[in-house]
C-alpha cells in the first residue's frame, strides 16, 4: 500500500497544491499571509470617538509590518492619541486626527521569506452636509405654465433622504401634477395659481450622521390668464392646451452607466396642459417583467440590473397637443472579480516548474499588475522569469523564487487583490499528527486514523498493524495515505497501529491506538403512559454503555426537542433519579413526547414515548339558548377539551335571581356524546344557565353564564306531595305535606287546597284554602279513617288534580285487656304464653304490640322469703304468643299481659299464676385431691352455690390417662347419693399414674356441669412401675412394705453420709435393686436434701400434670400442716415440681432424691 513515485509525482502535487490551496504547517518556516484587515472604504463618522484600522498576519518567523500612506512610508506619532499594537500591525487614532488620516492605505506583512500586502484601504472622512447660502429671485409663471425648483442637495454620508417643506414644517403635496424627481428637484406640469407661496423649501436628511439640512426658501408666483377671477380655485377648463416637454430628463438622449446587480432607475416627468401621460419601451425588445412603474409611471425600475437589461429604453410622453420623448443608453458595467477563485499558494520542488494565473472578469477589462514581496514584479527571461499577461511562469525555479507573489486586478469600478506563497524547497517527511495518539470508536463504527505528513516531494506512506501489513475490505487508505479508514469496526481490530512516511529526502513513522468500546444501549425504553394532572408521572430508561467511557456517559431528556435541565432548587418539578425521570404535580403543559438520549464522546442511542396528560374536562363554551318565549327551551353549547379523557356527561346548572340569587342549583344531566339539552323550566323566573363537563377524572370548570332568561309566569306544575297525617289528640287530625319550591310557584298568590272527607261514609268534600304546609282537622272521631288530597294553586289557575290519600284521625289508649291467658313452662327458663286478641275497635289506634309482664313470688329452696323481682317484655305486631325467656328454676311466679298503641298501654289482663320447675345444679366451684398414695385419694369439694333445686347427690367419673398422649385407658364412675357429702376416699388406683376426675352435683332434674381436676398418685421409693394389675396383689403390697423399710435404712445411712460431705449414688444399689425396672435408673446419679421438709422432685415434667398436681397438693399441705410417717414418705415421691426426670416411652419412672 505505497503510493508510486517518480517524475508525474512533482506534477501532480504542484497541481493538487494549486488546486486544493496550500496549507504548510507552522513548524515549517513559511512567508506572512494576511489573515484579517480592514476592508476599505472606512468612513469616520463625526459621532465615532475613534477609528481602528486592523492589519493582522501569520508566518515563521513571525512577521513585521509596515504601512504606506497615499504611496509613502507612514510614521505614526508617538502620542496618547494614536495607538498601536505590538501584536499585529492594527493602529487606532481618536477623532480628533481624523482629518489628518484622510487618504488611502496599504499594509504590509514581511519576514525573510517575503512580504504580504492588503488591498487600497480608503479613510474618507466626509464633511459636514451644508446648502449654499443663497438671494434667489422670486420665481414668476403665467398660470398653465411648468415650473421645476432646483434642490442641488450637498453631498453627505449615505443614505440621503430628499423632500419639500414649507417653514413651518408642512410637506409639499404631491401628484400626478406635482412630483419630485431622484435629483431633489420639485416639478409642477403646469400652475394654478394656488402655488403661489413663498417658502418653498428643499430639506435634505442624512440619517447616518443624524444632520438635516435645508435650502434657502424660494417664491413662486403664479399670474392669473383672467385677472378678475380672484379665487384660490382656478377652474382648470379655462386653461390653454398646451403640448408635452419633458422636464426631466432634458434633452433628447441621455446615456445610465450602472453596475451589475445595482437598480436601474429612469425618470420622465412631463410638463403639459392637460397632464401628459407616460409610456416606456426598450427598442428592439419586449420591456422584462421585473420592472416597477410608480409615480403615475413616471419612474421605472428595475432592480438587480444585468447584461441582459442593458440597452436602449425610451420614455414617451403624450397629451392632445401631442407627444414628446427620450432615449436612455444604458450600460452595465462590472469591477473586477475571480473569474472561479482567487489563484492559490503552492509547493513545489527545486526543478520544478511554478504556473501562477491569475483569472479574473469585469467590465472595462481590468488591467493586472503584478508583485513579488510587494514590489512590481515584471519580465525577466534572461533569468527563466515570464510575465504574460494575467499568468507568471517560473521555470526550473529555485529557493530564491519562493516569496510572496501578489497579482492585483483594477478597472474604475475597483480592484482585487490575492497574495499567493509559493515555496520552492526539498523537505524530508515532518510528521504533524501526535504519536501515541489514541482512538476510539463504537463496535460496528467508522473510524478514521491520521497520519498527516508535510514533506518535499510529497512522501509514500504506508499503515501496518503490530507489524502486519493491513489488507481486507473494511480498510481504507485516503488522501494519498495521510488517513486510514477501518469500515464496521470489530473487536478485534482493537491495537497498535504503525504509519510510515519516506520520501527521496528521509523517513519518519508514528504510532496509534485504536480501542474499540461497546455501545451504549438503552434496554429499558420508556413506555408511553397517561398520568392524571396534579399526580406523579415516572418514565424509564435503562441503559448499558461501556465502562470506560464513564466519564463522558450522561443520560438526557428531551421534551418535545427541548431538552429538561436539570434543576437542584426544591422547586423544580423534574427529579432525576437514576434511570427515572420523575415529574412533579403534572399539569397539562407536561404533555408531550419525551426523548431519553443516553450518550458518551463517542455515541448514543435515544428512545421517545408519549406522556398523555389526563384531566378535567374544559368549560362548554358558545353557550345558545333558542325557543326563548316558551317554558321549554333548547341549550346548546360547544364542548371544550377532554383532555385525553372521554366526556361522560355534561351537567346544566340554573340560577335564578328573585329566590335565590347568586346560587347555582343542577338541573339536568345529558349524556357526553351531545352538545344541546331540553329544559322544562319554572314559570315567573329570571334564569341563567351555565354547563360543566364530566370525564374520568373529575368535573370541569363551569362554562360563562348565558344571558337571562325571564319565562312567563303560569299555574303551578304540580301539587305537593308527600302528605302526611298524625293524630296528635285524640279527635284532632293533623295534616302536613312538602311545601312547593319557592322556584316552583310558576308565579304570584300560591296557596293549598285542603280537601278531606271520611272514608266510605261522607261523598262531600270539606275544603279549606291555606297557605302555610300544615292543617289541623278537629272534631274528628277517634281513629277514623278520612281520605284526604292537596291541591296547590296561584293568581294563574290551579295546578295538576291531586290523588287522594288515606290516614287515620287521633289515637287513644286501648280499652280492652287481652284473654285467655295461658302459660306453658317449655323448660326451667323458657315460657311459651298464649293469649286471644283485643278486638280491633278496642285498639283506638294502630296497634303497636303486646307487653307481657311477670314477677317472681318465692323460690322453693327459701319460701318462706318474700320476692319482689319483677320483669317485662314487649313484642311488637299482632300476635296471640310469645316465647318468654329468662325464669328461674324452682319458683312461683305471676304473670299478666296487656296491649298497647303508639297513645300508650290498655289494662293488663288477669294474671296467670305458675311454677318453674326443678333445674340442674350448678358447676362444683372448688375440686381438690389430698392424702394422695399409691392406689387411693381423698376428693373434697365445696357444695355448688347454685343448686336450681334440692340436691340430691353428686356423680363422680374419674379416668386412668396415658402418660404421653393423655388419652383414656380406663375409666370409672360413682354416684354419691348424700347431698351433704363433700369428700370421698377413692381406693384401688394404679400407682404413679395420672387421673382425671369429674365432679358433677344433681338434683332431681339431672346433674350439673362437671368441675374438673387431674391428678397423679405416687410410687414407692426404688419400687418401679409394672401393668395396671400388678399393683393390686397382696403379694405385691407385701413386698412393698420391706422395701420401703430397706429405703429407710438406705436414707438413714445417706443422711450420715451427707453431713460428712459424702454423696450417694443411685448407681451403687444396683445391688440392693436387682430388678430389671430398677437398672433403668443406674445413668443418673441424684443428690439428696439436706433438709428433712423439704419435699422431693418427681420423674416426670408434664405440663398439664404439673399444674394439676402442684395446686392439689399445696393446697393439701396447707391445710394437713404435715403427713403421717408413711403419708409423708409416699408424699415425697409424688410431688407435683420436678427438677430432673427420666422418661421412657415404654417402661414407668421411678424418683429418688
Amino acid at each position: 500500500m505505497r503510493w508510486a513515485g517518480g517524475p508525474l509525482l512533482v506534477l501532480l502535487w504542484a497541481y493538487t497544491s494549486r488546486a486544493t490551496g496550500l496549507h504548510i504547517p507552522f513548524e515549517v518556516e513559511q512567508p506572512p499571509t494576511i489573515i484579517d484587515h480592514t476592508a476599505g472604504p472606512i468612513i469616520a463618522l463625526p459621532l465615532d470617538n475613534t477609528l481602528t484600522v486592523r492589519c493582522e498576519a501569520r508566518g515563521n518567523p513571525p512577521p513585521e509590518y509596515r504601512w504606506v500612506k497615499d504611496g509613502q512610508e507612514l510614521n505614526l506619532p508617538n502620542i496618547p492619541t494614536v495607538k498601536t499594537d505590538n501584536r499585529n500591525g492594527t493602529f487606532m487614532f481618536h477623532n480628533k486626527h481624523f482629518a489628518q488620516f484622510r487618504g488611502k492605505y496599504r499594509c504590509f506583512a514581511f519576514n525573510k521569506l517575503g512580504t504580504a500586502m492588503t488591498e487600497e484601504i480608503e479613510i474618507i472622512v466626509p464633511t459636514s452636509p451644508k446648502f449654499p447660502k443663497e438671494v434667489l429671485d422670486t420665481i414668476v409663471v403665467k398660470e398653465g405654465e411648468p415650473i421645476t425648483l432646483n434642490c442641488n442637495p450637498p453631498d453627505g454620508v449615505a443614505p440621503r433622504q430628499l423632500y419639500w417643506m414649507t417653514v413651518d414644517l408642512q410637506h409639499i403635496e404631491q401628484d400626478e401634477r406635482v412630483s419630485m424627481g431622484t435629483n431633489g428637484n420639485l416639478y409642477f406640469s403646469y400652475a394654478l395659481p394656488k402655488d403661489s407661496r413663498k417658502d418653498y423649501s428643499c430639506f435634505a436628511a442624512f440619517t447616518k450622521i443624524r444632520i438635516i439640512v435645508h435650502k434657502t426658501p424660494m417664491s413662486v408666483k403664479v399670474e392669473r390668464l383672467n385677472p378678475e377671477n380672484n379665487s384660490s380655485e382656478s377652474d382648470h377648463s379655462t386653461l390653454p392646451v398646451r403640448a408635452p416637454s419633458l422636464l426631466l430628463p432634458s434633452g433628447v438622449q441621455s446615456t445610465k452607466v450602472l453596475l451589475k446587480g445595482q437598480d436601474l432607475q429612469l425618470e420622465c416627468i412631463p410638463g403639459g396642459y392637460p397632464i401628459p401621460s407616460v409610456t416606456w419601451m426598450k427598442m428592439g425588445e419586449t420591456l422584462t417583467d421585473r420592472i416597477i412603474l410608480d409615480s403615475f409611471q413616471k419612474k421605472l425600475t428595475i432592480p438587480a440590473m444585468d447584461e441582459k437589461d442593458q440597452g436602449t429604453y425610451m420614455c414617451t410622453v403624450e397629451n392632445s397637443a401631442g407627444k414628446a420623448v427620450h432615449y436612455f443608453y444604458v450600460t452595465v458595467e462590472e469591477p473586477p472579480a475571480w473569474l472561479t477563485e482567487p489563484p492559490q499558494s503552492q509547493l513545489t520542488v527545486i526543478g520544478s516548474e511554478v504556473r501562477i494565473e491569475c483569472s479574473v472578469t469585469g467590465k472595462p477589462t481590468p488591467a493586472i499588475t503584478w508583485r513579488k514581496n510587494g514590489e512590481i514584479f515584471r519580465d525577466d527571461r534572461v533569468n527563466n522569469r515570464q510575465v504574460v499577461d494575467d499568468t507568471v511562469m517560473l521555470h526550473k525555479a529555485g529557493p530564491e523564487d519562493s516569496g510572496v507573489y501578489q497579482c492585483e486586478a483594477s478597472n474604475q469600478h475597483g480592484s482585487v487583490l490575492a497574495n499567493i506563497n509559493v515555496l520552492v524547497m526539498d523537505m524530508a517527511p515532518l510528521m504533524l499528527t501526535k504519536d501515541y495518539r489514541e482512538y476510539a470508536v463504537i463496535e460496528g463504527g467508522d473510524i478514521i486514523m491520521n497520519c498527516s505528513v508535510f514533506s518535499s516531494p510529497p512522501s509514500s506512506i504506508s499503515w501496518t498493524k503490530e507489524g502486519t501489513v493491513i489488507e481486507g475490505e473494511r480498510f481504507h487508505v485516503l488522501e494519498n495515505g495521510q488517513f486510514l479508514k477501518i469500515i464496521g469496526t470489530e473487536k478485534g481490530d482493537s491495537g497498535i497501529y504503525g504509519c510510515t512516511a519516506s520520501n527521496t529526502e528521509g523517513m519518519s513513522s508514528l504510532t496509534a491506538l485504536l480501542d474499540v468500546k461497546d455501545p451504549t444501549k438503552i434496554v429499558a425504553p420508556p413506555q408511553d403512559v397517561q398520568i392524571i394532572s396534579g399526580t406523579l408521572a415516572q418514565l424509564m430508561c435503562r441503559t448499558e454503555y461501556d465502562r470506560s467511557l464513564q466519564d463522558t456517559f450522561e443520560v438526557i431528556w428531551r421534551k418535545d426537542g427541548q431538552e429538561i435541565v436539570h434543576s437542584p432548587e426544591e422547586s423544580s418539578r423534574h427529579i432525576r433519579e437514576g434511570d427515572q425521570l420523575q415529574i412533579m404535580n403534572v399539569n397539562l403543559s407536561d404533555q408531550g413526547m419525551y426523548t431519553c438520549i443516553a450518550r458518551t464522546s463517542l455515541d448514543e442511542d435515544n428512545a421517545t414515548a408519549f406522556l398523555t396528560v389526563l384531566d378535567v374536562p374544559d368549560a362548554p363554551m358558545s353557550l345558545k339558548i333558542s325557543d326563548q318565549d316558551s317554558r321549554k327551551v333548547t341549550l346548546s353549547w360547544t364542548p371544550g377539551s377532554d383532555h385525553n379523557s372521554t366526556v361522560t356527561e355534561f351537567v346544566v346548572e340554573y340560577e335564578e335571581s328573585h329566590w335565590e340569587p347568586g346560587r347555582w342549583k343542577e338541573l339536568q344531566k345529558v349524556a357526553g356524546n351531545q352538545a344541546t339539552a331540553e329544559l322544562f323550566l319554572h314559570g315567573d323566573l329570571n334564569y341563567q344557565f351555565r354547563v360543566y363537563a364530566v370525564n374520568a377524572i373529575g368535573p370541569g370548570p363551569p362554562s360563562e353564564a348565558t344571558e337571562r332568561l325571564k319565562t312567563p309566569p303560569a299555574a303551578p306544575d304540580r301539587s305537593p306531595e308527600n302528605i302526611r297525617i298524625h293524630g296528635h289528640l285524640p279527635h284532632e287530625m293533623d295534616i302536613s305535606w312538602d311545601p312547593l319550591l319557592p322556584t316552583e310557584y310558576n308565579g304570584p298568590g300560591l296557596e293549598y287546597k285542603v280537601s278531606y272527607r271520611k272514608l266510605e261514609v261522607e261523598d262531600k268534600w270539606q275544603e279549606h284554602l291555606v297557605t302555610r304546609p300544615s292543617f289541623i282537622v278537629r272534631n274528628t272521631s277517634t281513629f277514623a279513617p278520612y281520605e284526604i288530597k292537596i291541591q296547590s294553586r296561584n293568581s294563574l289557575g290551579w295546578g295538576p288534580e291531586p290523588k287522594p290519600v288515606t290516614g287515620y284521625s287521633g289515637e287513644d289508649v286501648p280499652t280492652a285487656a287481652p284473654r285467655n291467658v295461658a302459660v306453658e313452662v317449655i323448660n326451667t327458663t323458657f315460657l311459651r304464653v298464649s293469649w286471644s286478641p283485643v278486638l280491633p275497635a278496642t285498639v283506638r289506634g294502630h296497634l303497636g304490640g303486646y307487653n307481657i309482664y311477670w314477677k317472681r313470688i318465692r323460690s322453693f329452696l327459701s319460701p318462706d322469703d318474700v320476692l319482689e323481682e319483677s320483669d317485662s317484655m314487649s313484642f311488637p305486631g299482632k300476635r296471640t304468643h310469645a316465647i318468654v325467656p329468662g325464669f328461674e328454676p324452682f319458683s312461683e311466679y305471676r304473670l299478666t299481659v296487656n296491649v298497647f298503641n303508639k297513645k300508650g298501654k290498655g289494662p293488663k289482663s288477669d294474671p296467670v299464676t305458675f311454677n318453674t320447675p326443678e333445674g340442674v345444679p350448678g358447676t362444683v366451684p372448688k375440686l381438690f385431691a389430698s392424702n394422695i398414695r399409691e392406689d387411693s385419694v381423698l376428693l373434697e369439694w365445696v357444695p355448688p352455690p347454685v343448686t336450681n333445686g334440692i340436691l340430691t347427690g353428686y356423680f363422680l367419673q374419674y379416668h386412668r390417662l396415658n402418660e404421653t398422649s393423655l388419652e383414656v385407658i380406663d375409666s370409672f364412675e360413682l354416684n354419691i347419693t348424700s347431698p351433704d357429702a363433700t369428700q370421698v376416699q377413692l381406693g384401688g388406683l394404679v400407682g404413679g399414674s395420672p387421673f382425671r376426675f369429674d365432679l358433677s352435683a344433681c338434683t332431681q332434674a339431672g346433674c350439673g356441669p362437671p368441675q374438673a381436676q387431674e391428678y397423679r398418685t405416687v410410687v414407692a421409693a426404688g419400687v418401679g412401675r409394672s401393668e395396671a394389675g400388678i399393683a393390686t396383689q397382696r403379694w405385691f403390697i407385701g413386698t412393698l412394705c420391706a422395701v420401703a423399710l430397706l429405703t429407710l435404712v438406705a436414707v438413714i445411712v445417706c443422711f450420715v453420709t451427707k453431713n460428712k460431705g459424702g454423696k450417694y449414688a443411685v448407681k451403687e444399689k444396683e445391688d440392693l435393686f436387682p430388678d430389671a425396672e430398677s437398672r433403668g435408673m443406674n445413668d443418673d446419679t441424684y443428690e439428696y436434701s439436706d433438709s428433712d421438709e423439704k419435699p422431693l422432685k418427681g420423674a416426670r415434667d408434664d405440663t398439664v400434670w404439673d399444674s394439676v398436681s402442684r395446686d392439689s397438693l399445696v393446697d393439701y399441705a396447707e391445710e394437713k400442716g404435715e403427713f403421717d410417717e408413711d403419708g409423708s414418705f409416699i408424699g415425697e415421691y409424688a410431688g407435683p415440681r420436678s427438677r430432673d426426670s427420666v422418661s421412657e416411652p415404654s417402661e414407668p419412672s421411678a424418683v429418688a432424691e
